[in-house]
């Protein structure tokens, strides 16, 4: 470890303190889903928005509304229908006839946390309507560019595709977020836990516990964490696997892929295992750190062929062919 991670590590060690915090505020209301939470957590410090993709009553919106009552932040929710349009996320002009001008009437995007509910509900022309808002923070409308907030966080949940009223996100939309969580089922213990304060209509209250302020400082710290040369390079031997598997010792891949993942994959990929080892109280990256958070960030950039889907492997299946092959630093 370096003399400057040597420096960082206490520093670290004192706002992961800060996190541990967090979490235990959250989980007063959300029982369990501890790695929904944590990879949370890692996209608010890593600058990346957050697919969310399971069934309903899963608390996947709870758990985002909860995480804004414990930030000091703004928060807006919008209910994806396919009726929305998309000047009821960006806003529009409205002509005011007493000045004989127009005027930007802002709508609920312009905000530091936005919950896309059901993202997936609503049509591709709304759909799209976030895609310059998610890449570059900020929004048109009419003749003029407005930035956004900073922290600026898209987290959207979705149904599963196969259900039905829903439509598919362009591939362009899924590849600007950083990570895509699968979140599943609560087990036994935890579902009667869930029973017993759902129960209750007295639920806890969330207090603030960071600011936005906090966020940007824990950022400056992550972006700090030492990533070594020899990791860099086990980070784009993972993405360009999935490109051209054949030089990878993967030849029985390369017809159940279609689609590689793009470069993006690498720098989030990279910014994911920086806090990563940020959570874990750690001031550098381990090869652990990218094998931890490789599925979440890589499952929605590898389109699967017909063939992989007749074998009915999924996209996760082949990531972790590809980490169990690519050799580790």
């Amino acid at each position: 470890m370096s003399a400057t991670a040597q420096e960082l590590t206490p520093e670290i060690e004192a706002q992961s303190h800060r996190l541990e915090t967090l979490r235990q505020e959250v989980s007063k209301v959300i029982v369990g889903q501890s790695y929904m939470i944590d990879r949370l957590l890692m996209a608010l410090i890593a600058d990346g928005h957050v697919l969310l993709e399971g069934i309903p009553g899963l608390a996947k919106t709870t758990a985002i509304k909860t995480l804004a009552e414990a930030i000091d932040t703004g928060f807006s929710r919008i209910s994806f229908t396919p009726d929305l349009l998309p000047a009821d996320l960006i806003g529009t002009e409205i002509y005011r006839p007493q000045s004989l001008d127009f005027v930007v009437k802002k709508g609920p995007m312009f905000t530091n946390l936005l919950l896309a509910d059901e993202i997936n509900r609503a049509p591709a022309k709304v759909q799209s309507a976030l895609l310059e808002a998610m890449q570059e923070r900020q929004v048109t409308i009419g003749d003029q560019t407005h930035t956004l907030p900073d922290p600026f966080l898209v987290l959207a949940t979705q149904n599963p595709i196969e259900q039905e009223g829903t439509y598919p996100l362009p591939e362009a939309q899924v590849d600007r977020f950083m990570l895509k969580l699968k979140v599943g089922y609560p087990d036994k213990p935890q579902e009667k836990e869930i029973m017993r304060r759902m129960a209750n209509r007295h639920q806890p209250k969330v207090e603030s516990i960071l600011t936005p302020d906090e966020i940007k400082a824990m950022r400056e710290v992550a972006d700090q964490v030492y990533l070594d040369e020899k990791i860099e390079d086990y980070i784009v031997d993972i993405v360009f696997a999935t490109r051209e598997p054949a030089a990878y010792r993967l030849e029985k891949l390369e017809k159940l892929i279609d689609y590689g993942a793009s470069p993006r994959a690498s720098i989030f990929l990279a910014r994911a295992a920086k806090v990563q080892a940020f959570l874990a109280g750690r001031a550098y990256v381990t090869p652990q750190d990218v094998k931890t958070v490789g599925p979440d960030v890589l499952r929605h950039r590898l389109l699967v062929s017909y063939e992989a889907e007749a074998q009915d492997l999924s996209s996760d299946d082949l990531i972790q062919e590809i980490f169990n092959t690519v050799d580790v630093p």
